[in-house]
């Protein structure tokens, strides 16, 4: 019986390595820093020439260091189910343009409070991907900030985690 025990285990061993599909490592760190950014105008840059359309770019530091654009793709009032009347739910597109020349890219999600609000937003950008050493990059990070929307600008800080292949 003993023997029979070894043998499967041996296979099971053997199977689960060969069934095990290879995925190169990845190194993650804590970043923490700061971001500041002006409102792009619709057609402008990078931003799309759809009016209405919202984008930023600017520059951000830390722990993630380079330029950064972000452009709208999706928002949806609160009010609409029962929220704040100044706050918009929004989706995105950012692009982190890396001083090293690669880019790090994320999807972005989270609440504005529009004027007449107070102005405080809070994001969660989830990265997926990039160019070079970025190609595989995942993680997180948490963004809360002000937005000033008779100056156009936004600023903050951010905290989370990015990992790379």
């Amino acid at each position: 019986m003993k023997r029979l025990f070894q043998f499967i285990t041996v296979g099971v061993l053997l199977l689960t390595a060969s069934a095990a599909p290879v995925f190169a490592e990845q190194s993650c760190k804590p970043v923490v820093g700061h971001f500041e950014a002006n409102v792009v105008p619709p057609g402008e840059g990078h931003c799309p020439s759809t009016p209405g359309t919202f984008c930023t770019a600017g520059r951000v530091w830390g722990g993630i260091q380079g330029n950064y654009q972000f452009v709208m793709t999706g928002a949806f009032p609160s009010a609409a189910i029962g929220g704040v009347p100044t706050i918009l739910f929004f989706t995105g597109k950012s692009t982190i343009f890396l001083k090293s020349g690669d880019q790090l890219l994320g999807t972005d999600t989270g609440s504005i409070d529009l004027p007449p609000g107070l102005g405080g937003f809070a994001s969660l950008i989830t990265f997926d991907g990039g160019t070079g050493d970025m190609s595989g990059a995942t993680g997180q990070i948490r963004l809360r900030g002000e937005f000033n929307a008779a100056e156009a600008t936004t600023n903050g800080d951010y905290i989370g985690t990015l990992c790379t292949p």
